[in-house]
């Protein structure tokens, strides 16, 4: 069902020459979520009318985006970020750690508004985490907010689904020239269903491609998606599974790596962004998804979104060394 090897022919990732080139002052433009995080690891989650100590309680920065964005900083891209903050004391945390790690920013701001947080549970045996998240509906970025020269400056634009109707204005502005547009969708909405024409990958969660089409198996739905909605690839992250895409002719999949799990969360953000980079280095599918799942592995070894993030030889090192988990599709 699926092709493992790299024989993928490059032109799939070609994309028309851009115009004006000499204003491209980034590589990848992220435009969406950041969240404060309290995380919380325990021996094992609380029962209900428990008590339970933590044996760790931190708050770390995060968020699908942002997290995205600072690791393809660190990487050696050339990053922008842009998304909404209250105007509360982790506004200034997030704009200290976007200044820290050299990402240049344009921050909206909510007034009278908490920024995003997270309490995020860490079992510690399994780093497995559960999140409770609270987003104040007055945290969008206004579309009016956005840059059409911030967008034209990038020759990547990435996005999550939380401010539709913005970011259909951004990858609009993006589609009009020939900038490619990765995007981060958990859940399915019908304001996703006007968005997706104007994506060229979307990476998803493992349900999202069912939930979107009525196809419960992910094989059929994976290509339906595709086909409904016109992208160049959609791939769905699954976990320990590793990751599936579907370009249009076959399926390409890689198993997750076997490392030392302290703490999920982050791992799809990492994901993302490895999926990202491989793009702009205009790798083909096969490379790309094993170098994503191994920045996700890796940032798994340490709390937080952003604990694990790693260095490139680091990475490589694994996809070259590293064990993987059992493959979900033979």
């Amino acid at each position: 069902m699926y092709c493992s090897n790299s024989l993928c022919i490059f032109l799939f990732f070609r994309y028309p020459a851009r115009r004006h080139m000499s204003a491209q002052k980034f590589d990848i433009l992220g435009i969406g979520e950041n969240t404060a995080d309290t995380i919380l690891q325990v021996a094992q989650f609380p029962s209900l009318g428990s008590k339970v100590e933590t044996l760790n309680a931190q708050i770390m920065l995060g968020g699908q985006v942002a997290t995205t964005v600072i690791a393809c900083q660190r990487w050696g891209l050339r990053t922008h970020y842009v998304g909404c903050v209250g105007d509360d004391h982790f506004a200034e945390l997030h704009r200290r750690e976007l200044r820290r790690e050299r990402v240049t920013f344009h921050l909206s701001r909510a007034p009278k508004a908490l920024s995003q947080m997270s309490f995020i549970f860490v079992e510690a045996q399994s780093g497995e985490r559960t999140v409770v998240w609270r987003r104040d509906p007055r945290l969008t970025i206004p579309s009016s907010f956005l840059r059409r020269g911030w967008v034209n400056s990038a020759r990547l634009l990435y996005i999550d689904g939380h401010d539709p109707l913005t970011t259909r204005k951004a990858a609009s502005w993006a589609r009009s020239e020939n900038i490619p547009v990765v995007a981060d969708f958990d859940h399915w909405s019908s304001q996703l269903a006007k968005l997706l024409p104007l994506v060229d990958y979307p990476v998803t969660s493992r349900d999202l491609p069912t939930a979107a089409t009525g196809e419960r198996d992910l094989l059929k739905a994976l290509p339906l998606l595709k086909r409904t909605y016109g992208c160049r690839a959609v791939c769905a992250t699954l976990g320990i599974d590793g990751a599936l895409a579907w370009d249009g002719h076959r399926f390409w999949y890689s198993p997750s790596y076997k490392v030392r799990v302290a703490d999920t969360t982050g791992a799809g953000d990492l994901f993302h962004a490895g999926f990202s980079y491989g793009i702009l280095k205009g790798w083909e599918l096969q490379r790309i998804l094993d170098f994503a799942c191994a920045a996700a592995g890796l940032n798994c070894q340490a709390l937080g979104a952003r604990g694990g993030i790693s260095e490139l030889q680091k990475i490589e090192r694994l996809q070259q060394k590293g064990q993987r988990n059992r493959a979900a599709f033979p």
